[in-house]
């Protein structure tokens, strides 16, 4: 059996979600890796975990964002694999502050595989290993046939929305993509544009970075916002 079939087989008969966390938790056992997620990105922002192998993978996802930073984010926006061996490596300094963050949380190697629906790339699969060097070529296949297998999910959660709108367009069907994307982020970035007239560039780094000093998630720091129970100073 290929390991394009392992995979598949340890995905079951699952769909959508669930499918793409199962995807995640099989590479961690098929590949010998320590987590994995998939991302889903749009306009240059990850937009969201599709899946994961467990909380941990989710945090290093979501680091991403926060930091505005890291393999998923230039594995899509140069739709190539993204490799780094060693985080820790003086000479591979690609991302500062997401870099830091990961060897905080004993992560050394990252690689990121696009995600392609149509030919479009939608996202990343994220490997993360505490140990230092090279993807085994057992484990570079099998990263790239989860990749391959990362669509399914996503054209699952396009289908149904999809086709939810036509039959209903009152339905609540687009919830699940809402949970992924960061909408309370875009809604939050708003208000601090308003609140310190700055652009909408400057208004999310200030975010990101109230919540990386703070060690919070940027979604934690835009519902604080949009609460009004935090506001962003000037300086």
């Amino acid at each position: 059996m290929t390991i394009y079939d392992q995979l598949l087989a340890a995905v079951g008969g699952e769909r959508r979600l669930e499918a793409a966390d199962r995807l995640c938790r099989a590479c961690v056992t098929l590949l010998e890796v320590d987590a994995a997620a998939i991302s889903l990105v749009f306009d240059g922002a990850n937009a969201g975990t599709l899946g994961s192998s467990g909380p941990q993978a989710r945090i290093y996802d979501e680091l991403q964002f926060t930091l505005g930073e890291g393999p998923c984010l230039e594995s899509v926006k140069i739709r190539a694999p993204v490799l780094v061996f060693d985080l820790a490596d003086p000479k591979d300094a690609r991302w500062p502050a997401y870099g830091s963050a990961m060897l905080a949380h004993q992560i050394r190697g990252v690689f990121a595989i696009p995600v392609l629906v149509a030919g479009e790339c939608v996202g990343a699969l994220d490997i993360f290993c505490a140990a230092p060097g090279p993807l085994r070529s057992g484990q570079s296949a099998g990263a790239v046939a989860a990749a391959d297998l990362a669509a399914m999910p996503v054209l699952d959660l396009m289908h149904a929305d999809l086709q939810a709108a036509v039959d209903d367009p009152n339905s609540n069907v687009w919830a699940e993509l809402n949970m992924l994307s960061r909408v309370e982020v875009s809604q939050a970035t708003g208000m601090v544009m308003a609140q310190l007239d700055v652009d909408a560039a400057e208004a999310l780094v200030r975010l990101r970075a109230h919540a990386f000093a703070n060690g919070r998630s940027a979604i934690d720091v835009a519902r604080d916002i949009l609460n009004r129970r935090l506001r962003l100073e000037k300086g």
